[in-house]
């Protein structure tokens, strides 16, 4: 049997840590999510975000390279990876120099450390982006009620969905299959989970279909 590597991007609240651990239970996969019980940076950045940006990046940058070149050379299972280590840079360093928390300097140091250990990991086997509103994404957030992201605004879902849109624009290290998540609830309908699944699945057995109709009418 084919060993795969998938990993999961989009904005917050789109559903990635779900998506990865539902599907990795259809599967019999593994599935992979980030801790922030062992960042020691985590709550200095929240109290001083120009301060410590740079130092939460390059943490990020290392626990997230050690965990993709662990699931995608040596873990014996396939597996799904929430979050890629790919959005550290693309998204969130440029997010924090956007909003004049990570100064010109620290990101060019930063982007320097970023390509050279980016160019030397293996690709995974396809990216899974979901793509949603921002109102979704709201809502998403507010439902889930976590006490870290009580400061979240829709004018910084909207940034990061525009280098998000950017990114997916020019990302061709591996395939990737985009996925609109606002009409689709494969947390409580298990039809929808098994739509997303059998289209994972087609992607990375090489399968390819035309659809005149958008995924949202297939549901």
């Amino acid at each position: 049997m084919p060993r795969y590597f998938v990993v999961v991007a989009g904005n917050i609240g789109a559903g990635k840590t779900s998506l990865a651990r539902l599907m990795a239970a259809r599967l019999g996969w593994d599935s992979y999510h980030e801790s922030v019980d062992d960042n020691p940076y985590l709550a200095d950045f929240y109290r001083d975000m120009s301060k410590w940006s740079f130092h939460l990046q390059v943490f990020h940058l290392g626990h997230r390279a050690k965990a993709h070149r662990y699931l995608s050379c040596d873990h014996a299972n396939s597996c799904i990876l929430d979050r890629s280590i790919y959005e550290d840079a693309e998204i969130f360093a440029r997010a924090l120099h956007r909003l004049g928390h990570l100064d010109e300097r620290d990101l060019r140091a930063y982007r320097a450390v970023y390509d050279e250990v980016v160019r030397n990991l293996p690709t995974p086997s396809l990216l899974v982006y979901l793509r949603a509103s921002v109102p979704t994404l709201m809502e998403r957030i507010r439902k889930r009620s976590r006490n870290i992201e009580t400061g979240i605004t829709a004018d910084y879902l909207a940034l990061l969905g525009s280098f998000y849109d950017e990114w997916m624009e020019r990302f061709d290290l591996c395939p990737v299959l985009t996925i609109p998540s606002d009409d689709l609830n494969f947390v409580d309908h298990e039809p929808h989970l098994t739509i997303i699944t059998n289209r994972v699945l087609d992607r990375l057995r090489g399968k390819e279909e035309i659809s005149l109709q958008p995924l949202a009418e297939d549901l």
